[in-house]
């Protein structure tokens, strides 16, 4: 045990995590010959066309330092604040952490909250300026920060750069020297925590998990505790580039098992494996349930494709433990499921990720959040789904979620920043100069009105210097109406969304003219309608496809002509009463892109 070191990467998005796991990977030569590429260990084609990483990467190395030989760990993390939890789960399974901060950009508001959730769990920090052969570079500069973020010695800063390999061996050293072996009784009964699961459609489910206390070996009878399942272990053995058997892991050890679990509910991700013979008292404890922010309706395009999108769905959770989803119907759209997501970028890859892995087309309706609603006789009830509102005479008042959100930027941004936060609705609860000219906004924000564009839009004003990170703070009482779309006085209920009275009116007009534009053209008029119960506040016309049924008079009476357009008319309004407007799927998205 004194010989393994398990340890994660952790840093804001576009740091150079990637890149600088493939350096220590090549360095350890763990992966060598036509192996290596970039993102080695970004295996999905989604995480290399972005540049980004969306799941944890597992992988062992060996590494030989003063004649004696090291098993690393290493556990890649991705760096966006929707896939936050991904990583609290990456570092629940380690005992020391790399912290890369970019020598040209300094420290980010993702670099910080990630910070603080290692050093809540122990871990041992070792800072790293990665890219520092860059012309912008500013290792001095990015140092002192770190120095104030940490409290530690400038010496203890190791700088490198991903991309040349500067600092690999520094790195590779620090984590023998300074992060801890992991502690734990190879003779205790067995604990292990499952830290992330995938599914293979030839072996069933495979489980990743750590080794707390206790040995595991190939054919041992074994137990999940939360779900109370018993199994034979087929097959354990540990993450290289590809798995690799072995005939047992003992205490401190990262690796997989494989035991013919053939459905998903089965294997929860935090859950604790032990011996059937010899069962660990407790569950390793400290793992905490995911809780959704953002809440839409996922359909499958065809009605019958719905057992097929249940299917994807549970394989994904596996391999996604922060999605959640449960089964809702729509008049519109027929049957689905409300799924739960970390936030917007959470959602889009879901959703490529059912196209691309499962050859899933759905339909997407608008996100929303989940609010509190309490009625007149003091009872409350938590809504997702703007279908799912009471009457408005039952309600009392509505409870909508706030976050405390961090914005990190240069001085000349504060203005339009500013302008932008308070212009949905925010309060700004602080201002804090970090270093130079670069300061810390903290906002209390609604969940409800970031949703949708409010990272993009923080993006273009701030040219692209400003990082965002939250977290849920409370609940607050707010004015909130529903707000509904009706076509032909019909209320198309895919389309309804809760929105705050003051925004209701100029998001109703927008969504009217947005519709007007998508939905194509009937052989009747049709009105497009937003309404606040039975109040209408906006309302466009798309007009019929007319057909000339005039050209055939040349000359004559008028009363003839007058005699055709009333028979056209007549026609029209029976086509009218029984004819259903398509929406098309454009129409759905137009909704996220309102701007």
């Amino acid at each position: 045990m004194n010989h393994i070191r398990n340890f994660c990467i952790i840093a804001h998005i576009d740091h150079g995590k990637s890149t600088l796991a493939d350096r220590l990977l090549e360095r350890t030569k763990t992966v060598v010959g036509k192996d290596m590429q970039d993102q080695v260990l970004d295996d999905m084609d989604l995480e290399r066309e972005r540049g980004i990483t969306i799941k944890s990467h597992a992988i062992q190395m060996d590494y030989v330092h003063n004649g004696e030989r090291y098993e690393l760990n290493l556990i890649d993390t991705p760096g966006h604040v929707d896939f936050s939890y991904e990583v609290s789960r990456s570092i629940a399974a380690c005992e020391g952490a790399l912290l890369i901060v970019d020598a040209s950009q300094g420290i980010q508001a993702q670099t910080i909250s990630n910070l603080y959730m290692a050093i809540d769990n122990g871990l041992e920090i070792i800072p790293v300026i990665n890219k520092v052969d860059l012309d912008s570079a500013k290792p001095d500069e990015v140092e002192d920060q770190i120095v104030d973020l940490l409290a530690c010695k400038h010496e203890e800063i190791i700088r490198a750069s991903g991309k040349t390999g500067i600092g690999v061996d520094d790195i590779l050293k620090a984590i023998v020297e300074r992060i801890p072996a992991p502690q734990g009784d190879p003779a205790a009964p067995l604990q292990a925590l499952i830290f992330d699961s995938v599914f293979n459609s030839f072996r069933g489910i495979i489980a990743y998990f750590k080794i707390v206390n206790g040995t595991l070996r190939k054919d041992d009878f074994v137990k999940f505790v939360s779900t109370g399942k018993e199994y034979h272990a087929d097959e354990v053995g540990v993450l290289k580039l590809s798995m690799s058997p072995r005939d047992e892991l003992s205490a401190g050890d990262v690796g997989y098992i494989i035991s013919g679990i053939k459905t998903s509910k089965e294997v929860k991700v935090g859950d604790t494996i032990t011996h059937v013979a010899n069962p660990c008292k407790d569950a390793i404890e400290g793992f905490q349930e995911v809780k959704p922010m953002v809440f839409a309706g996922v359909y499958p395009i065809v009605n019958e494709d719905f057992e097929n999108l249940r299917s994807s769905l549970e394989k994904l959770q596996l391999n996604d433990a922060s999605l959640t989803f449960q089964p809702e119907s729509s008049v519109a759209l027929g049957f689905g499921f409300r799924c739960g997501f970390l936030g917007l970028l959470h959602m889009e890859i879901v959703q490529e990720r059912l196209s691309r892995e499962y050859n899933m087309e759905v339909i997407t309706t608008v996100p929303n959040v989940s609010y509190k609603v309490y009625d007149k006789k003091g009872g409350c009830i938590e809504v997702h789904n703007p279908a799912g509102m009471p009457d408005p005479t039952y309600i009392d008042h509505i409870e909508e979620p706030f976050i405390r959100a961090s914005i990190i930027t240069t001085t000349d941004y504060i203005g339009p920043i500013m302008t932008l936060c308070l212009g949905k609705r925010g309060e700004l609860v602080k201002q804090d100069y970090i270093s130079g000219n670069r300061i810390e906004l903290i906002f209390d924000l609604p969940l409800g009105e970031i949703v949708i564009d409010f990272y993009d839009k923080l993006k273009s004003i701030s040219k692209g210097y400003a990082s965002f990170d939250y977290h849920i703070h409370d609940f607050r009482e707010s004015r909130l109406v529903k707000l509904d779309i009706l076509l032909n006085g019909e209320p198309v209920d895919a389309l309804s969304t809760l929105t705050h009275f003051d925004n209701a009116a100029t998001f109703g007009r927008r969504m009217c003219e947005k519709l007007k534009e998508l939905i194509p053209r009937q052989q009747f008029d049709i009105a497009v309608q937003a309404a606040i119960g039975a109040k209408i506040i906006a309302r466009e016309t798309i007009k019929a496809v007319r057909k000339d049924v005039t050209a055939k008079c040349y000359g004559g009476d008028v009363s003839r002509k007058r005699k055709l357009l009333e028979k056209q008319k007549a026609g029209k309004k029976r086509m009218k009463q029984i004819g259903s407007v398509e929406v098309p799927q454009k129409a759905f998205l137009a909704v996220l892109k309102l701007d």
